[in-house]
C-alpha cells in the first residue's frame, strides 16, 4: 500500500458493487461513487481482483459493447490504488475461509490492504462479517451500510 493511503479510508469493492456502480451506474448508490471519486474513500484493488472485473464486463448477459467495456473500466481505474499482492508470509493474519472459493481474494485483499471495509452484496461475503469484526479486522458491508455510513441520518 502507498504512503498516502490512511487505512481508514481504504475500502475494497468486490466485483458485484463494481457492476452496478460502473456498468449500471445504478442512481441508489450514486453518493458512494461520488465519494469514492472525490478521494474521501480510497478504492483499492490488485491484479487478480481487477482480473475478475475485466472478464465479467466480457460476460454476454450484459451485452457491453467494446467501448462500454472500455468505459467501465478506465472510469474505475481512474480512481482506484492498484496494490502488489504481498508475498506469503507466516506472519499474516489467517483469515475465515469463504465458501465461495472465487471471493477469496477479496477477504485477502482487504486484509492486504488494511481496509476499513470491504463493500459487497455477495451473500458468502456478508456472513463473514460478524466473524472479521470480532477479530477486529476490517468491516464486510453491503452498499445500503456504506450509504448510510457516507451520510448520517
Amino acid at each position: 500500500m502507498s504512503a498516502e493511503l490512511s487505512s481508514d479510508r481504504v475500502v475494497v469493492l468486490d466485483t458485484n458493487v463494481l457492476v452496478s456502480l460502473y456498468v449500471f451506474a445504478d442512481s441508489r448508490f450514486a453518493p458512494l461513487r461520488s465519494h469514492i471519486e472525490a478521494g474521501r474513500w480510497q478504492a483499492v484493488t490488485n491484479e487478480a481482483c481487477l482480473a475478475e472485473f475485466v472478464r465479467v464486463l466480457n460476460y454476454s448477459m450484459f451485452n457491453l459493447s467494446s467501448a462500454a467495456q472500455i468505459a467501465a473500466l478506465t472510469e474505475y481505474q481512474n480512481v482506484v490504488h492498484i496494490i502488489a499482492t504481498p508475498a506469503q508470509s507466516a506472519t499474516r493474519v489467517l483469515l475465515p475461509r469463504c465458501t465461495d472459493a472465487d471471493d477469496q481474494k477479496f477477504l485477502e485483499l482487504a486484509r492486504d490492504s488494511s481496509a476499513k471495509c470491504l463493500i459487497t452484496s455477495d451473500k458468502a461475503l456478508l456472513k463473514l462479517s460478524r466473524r472479521l469484526m470480532k477479530s477486529g479486522m476490517f468491516h464486510v458491508i453491503t452498499p445500503s451500510a456504506a450509504l448510510a455510513e457516507i451520510s448520517p441520518a
